[in-house]
């Protein structure tokens, strides 16, 4: 008789992810790299800014707003985690753009670059392409990954975990549906 198994939002967010960063020293660049990244786009996107009720808002600052809401949406704990995780580098952003221009720039161009850097280096030892090659929507997934990955070192929220592996495991997406060989952990 077949298992009744009904992943949650959560795993079925982070499987495609996790299918493309199986392997140990990838994962790890991303905690480099996907912070710096973050905190560069943020930079850029902190430059730009609409009216609301007499005053300015950046949109960074409204894209953390519609993040934060989906990704504790799918998982109020770790969700509300990568929020909270989340302001510190909003904050950086916001003063570093009130920097000279060219210093802005400069630390903007820096992170960014050495951040995607970071995580070719990762999907070199992978041996695969980064995520959002195939479905460019992943770029919103990898900070929600890596938190969970967190959670999951310290023994917190193996359900998802053991989720998140089986629907790796049946091939739900990433390397090993498309036939390309998958290196394990």
């Amino acid at each position: 008789m077949a298992e009744n198994f009904t992943p949650g939002r959560l795993a079925r967010s982070m499987a495609f992810y996790s299918a493309y960063h199986r392997h140990p020293h990838n994962r790890l660049t991303h905690y480099f790299g996907v912070p710096t990244i973050v905190f560069a786009v943020m930079l850029g996107l902190s430059y730009l800014t609409v009216p609301v009720a007499g005053t300015t808002i950046s949109v960074a600052l409204i894209l953390m707003a519609v993040l934060a809401a989906y990704y504790v949406y799918l998982d109020p704990m770790i969700g509300g985690t990568l929020t909270a995780l989340s302001v510190p580098f909003l904050m950086l952003a916001d003063h570093v753009a009130t920097l000279p221009p060219v210093t802005a720039a400069t630390i903007g161009l820096v992170t960014f670059i050495g951040g995607w850097a970071v995580q070719l280096l990762g999907h070199k030892f992978e041996g695969n392409k980064p995520a959002l090659t195939a479905n460019l929507l992943q770029i919103f997934v990898a900070p929600l990954f890596l938190v969970a990955e967190a959670y999951f070192a310290l023994g917190l929220r193996k359900d998802v975990e053991a989720q998140v592996e089986r629907l790796v495991a049946d091939g739900i997406g990433g390397p090993g549906a498309m036939g390309l060989p998958v290196q394990q952990a």
